[in-house]
């Protein structure tokens, strides 16, 4: 089942939340003093901590119930002498809250929970304790469960990116391999067929081979022209793909991204590859700077006139003259449109790309 998805920042957390150990000696040493009816069981639970609490992180997610079980009645049995070992059973309950589901955390904090008003009715523990084990294992808990979900939710946002981007890859290999197959089956075949032909007649029909050579090196030009204008085809973006991209973009870092468009979009080749990369810088310059939490793309389209807005609720201030911006503006004027952006401090940031006359601007 793997390790905890966790990422590495949070691995170097729990190796420093361990620390904690210090004042598992230092408290009860400064109240009691030095009695190894306390001292020796104290050290000892350390290295059973370590071990377990590295485990839940490092080892395999199956065994988190156990590791984490075993930190809980390790600490509710040191809790006799050393009443800071109260921590293990706080850490290790919040521990549970990694796990996949929320069941063993609830279960353990339940038993816990039960457990503490005996121990403190048995041990002659301070009261106060019964109540803060509980609160404090819930409010913890809470919050690491919450955590946990979030960063799994974001490691399948990016699988599915990725699974998104290798369909699209394969399903473009299958297209280049038929559209190359239909392209050059033909146009081979007549070249080898002509230059067969010339071979065999050119010691006796000079003439006749010349004009098949002639032929095939038509047909070799002809098809070069093809597989160029195959390529530049292959090159062009897809506006399509990139919107889905931008939502994949901005919703791992938490802007709700709402599209407007079309069914069917008509756009002449060299137009599509321009607005997909101007979207995409658009896209790229929310993500990275607008501190936005929501953003919209509204693509309309009647016959030859293409218009598209996108807009965000962030923080504004984008400049109109900057080396991005200018980008954009260069590439929507090569393929003959307007750009007008709108981007007032702290009420976000409007672009509009507008296209007329498509097909003759473009041709």
């Amino acid at each position: 089942m793997g390790t905890l998805n966790s990422p590495i920042y949070l691995r170097w957390t729990c190796i420093l939340q361990m620390f904690w150990l210090y004042a598992l000696i230092s408290a009860p040493w400064a109240v009691k003093g030095v009695h190894w009816e306390w001292i020796l069981p104290s050290v000892l639970s350390m290295a059973v901590y370590a071990t377990c609490y590295l485990r839940v992180f490092f080892g395999p997610l199956r065994d988190m119930v156990w590791n984490a079980g075993a930190i809980i009645v390790m600490g509710f049995a040191l809790w006799i002498v050393n009443p800071v070992s109260i921590g293990y059973i706080v850490i290790a309950l919040s521990m549970l809250a990694f796990a996949p589901s929320p069941r063993p955390w609830l279960i353990g904090t339940l038993i816990a929970s039960l457990v503490t008003p005996l121990w403190v009715h048995w041990f002659n523990i301070p009261t106060v304790q019964a109540y803060i084990l509980p609160f404090v294992g819930i409010i913890t808990g809470v919050g690491n469960y919450l955590y946990a979900r979030a960063i799994r939710r974001d490691v399948q946002l990016r699988l599915s990116q990725a699974e998104i981007t290798r369909l699209a890859t394969l399903a473009e290999r299958e297209r280049i391999g038929r559209d190359l197959h239909d392209l050059l089956g033909h146009t081979l075949s007549l070249i080898t067929l002509k230059s067969e032909l010339a071979r065999r007649v050119a010691l006796v029909d000079p003439p006749r081979a010349q004009q098949e050579m002639d032929e095939v090196e038509r047909v070799a030009r002809h098809a070069l022209a093809e597989v160029r204008n195959a390529v530049t085809g292959m090159r062009a973006g897809d506006l399509g793909c990139e919107l889905i991209s931008a939502r994949l973009m901005l919703e791992a870092s938490g802007i709700a991204l709402a599209i407007e468009k079309p069914a069917e979009l008509a756009l002449p080749a060299p137009a599509e590859a321009a607005l997909s990369l101007v979207l995409r810088e658009a896209v790229t310059n929310i993500h990275r700077h607008s501190r936005a939490t929501e953003a919209r793309v509204v693509i309309t389209q009647e016959g030859q006139v293409f218009s598209m807005r996108i807009t965000d609720n962030g923080c504004g201030g984008l400049a109109a003259h900057g080396n991005g911006v200018s980008g954009m503006r260069e590439r929507v004027r090569q393929i003959g449109g307007r750009l007008a952006i709108d981007s007032p401090v702290k009420q976000g940031t409007a672009l509009a790309i507008e296209l007329t006359a498509l097909a003759e601007r473009i041709a």
